[in-house]
């Protein structure tokens, strides 16, 4: 009697044990189960905080940050739209950054990468910002890239995407490419801002050197003196002004007006002083007049500024 006891008390024992330890089993499996839907909750709000942080990160102009978050981030979203255009964009200005122009294209090539992906995902369809930065980073690559500047800026504007500077990158892409009818009409979009405006808001130096130069292209001489003028008498940066002196005294001597340019090339010399190119401009032009020793005069003057002032030599070596 005892033993049946006993043996139905373990019969009973055992399966208590086995239905508790069902619901320990039970109970560990959902609390595993609980554990991961929070942790993977948790892990979408903390994205979600990261892209928040990103978006402000890059508002408050932290390019670096956002350039390094973007790409460890993009190790698990290799196609995701936002940070592929953050990446880029905050590439771009790192790149405007450089000092060292091998550094400088590594940044814009990154720059390029990003944004040719961020192109593929469905949400690039009609976005005008990644075509518009885009196509400054090919732009910043250099001649050889100006069709594809020319590409993504006019996409740009074709989904009505809006930047002032648009028009002026256009014209000088253009330039690049001799192109010159749709550069000069790039530009003349690019100057109507500053129609009418009261002096003191200018056209940018290297807008009016653009123009003028693309006048010069098509041998519109008029057109290019005014430019010209304009750059030189408002610009307050000597190296623009010299530039643009040297490039007037050039046109006024194709017009035959000797002394408007002799008059261009003393300016420069008087605002800073001794100038290599100025110098030797002078050169030429007394050569011109027959002055043969006032010329070369002026080119050895040139080499004693300028040691290695290829055009001088070969005159000195005529």
């Amino acid at each position: 009697m005892h033993s049946e006891s006993a043996q139905s008390y373990l019969r009973f024992h055992n399966r208590g044990w086995r239905r508790l330890r069902g619901f320990f089993l039970v109970a560990a499996v959902f609390a595993v189960i609980s554990a991961g839907i929070v942790f993977f909750l948790s892990n979408k709000n903390h994205s979600r905080r990261t892209y928040r942080e990103l978006a402000q990160l890059w508002k408050n102009g932290a390019y670096r940050e956002v350039y390094d978050e973007s790409g460890q981030m993009l190790a698990d979203a290799q196609l995701d739209f936002f940070l592929l255009s953050l990446r880029g964009y905050a590439a771009y200005q790192l790149a405007l950054a450089q000092i060292n122009a091998e550094a400088m294209r590594l940044y814009t090539d990154e720059c390029i990468a990003a944004l040719r992906k961020a192109l593929l995902c469905k949400d690039a369809a009609g976005n005008g910002a990644v075509r518009y930065v885009l196509g400054k980073a090919y732009f910043e690559k250099g001649t050889g890239y100006a069709n594809l500047t020319i590409k993504y800026l006019e996409e740009a504007l074709a989904v009505s995407y809006h930047a002032e500077d648009i028009p002026e990158y256009l014209g000088l892409a253009y330039a690049r490419t001799h192109e010159y009818w749709k550069s000069i009409a790039a530009f003349s979009e690019a100057l109507v801002p500053f129609t009418g405006q009261e002096a003191g808001n200018e056209p940018s130096d290297v807008l009016l050197l653009a123009i003028a130069r693309s006048y010069i292209e098509l041998d519109e001489y008029d057109s290019a003196c005014a430019y010209l003028t304009q750059c030189a008498e408002t610009s307050k940066d000597f190296s623009v002004t010299a530039s643009a002196r040297l490039l007037l005294g050039r046109v006024l001597m194709k017009k035959g007006d000797v002394e408007g340019a002799e008059q261009q090339y003393l300016s420069i010399l008087k605002e800073g002083g001794d100038h290599a190119d100025a110098r030797y401009e002078l050169g030429v032009l007394y050569a011109e007049r027959g002055e043969s020793t006032k010329a070369r005069a002026e080119w050895r003057r040139v080499l004693r500024l300028d040691p290695a002032h290829a055009p001088a030599i070969s005159r000195l070596a005529m």
